[in-house]
């Protein structure tokens, strides 16, 4: 199987922030892990490009491996919901900022209004991250 890539040839890395369950009714967007991919996954698109890697962390420091393995200058872009989940995230935003420009890649944020969310998609969160061996899907 060939490698995914837009027609641009540009790879994209989602980047989401791990936060705990416990923190779902102060914080629900940073929780809700699966629409922080997506809100990146549709920015991707609207642009031409394809996710190819989905990040899940918390407080990752700027230079770990995970974030730059593969990654191509100039052809591979980092993209997060927000600057705020970038914070979450990454132990260090304005590192991160610098060695992506070090390495000649782009970081990006959809910047668009997080969902709000009603007790209804928090139950559904909640459900969706509380049951995963049990094997609920979230839908």
């Amino acid at each position: 199987m060939g490698e995914l890539r837009g027609a641009s040839g540009t790879r994209v890395t989602a980047i989401a922030s791990l936060t705990p369950l416990e923190e779902l009714d102060a914080d629900p967007f940073l929780v809700d892990s699966r629409s922080q991919h997506a809100m990146c996954a549709r920015w991707a698109a609207e642009r031409g490009y394809v996710v190819t890697r989905q990040l899940l962390v918390s407080g990752l420091r700027p230079d770990h491996c995970i974030l730059w393995d593969d990654v191509r200058p100039g052809r591979d872009v980092f993209v997060a919901p927000s600057r705020r989940v970038l914070e979450s995230a990454l132990a260090s935003v304005e590192e991160f900022t610098e060695e992506c420009a070090r390495r000649g890649v782009r970081v990006e944020t959809v910047g668009r209004a997080e969902p709000v969310y009603d007790a209804q998609m928090k139950a559904r969160v909640h459900r969706r991250l509380s049951l995963p061996t049990a094997g609920y899907d979230g839908r």
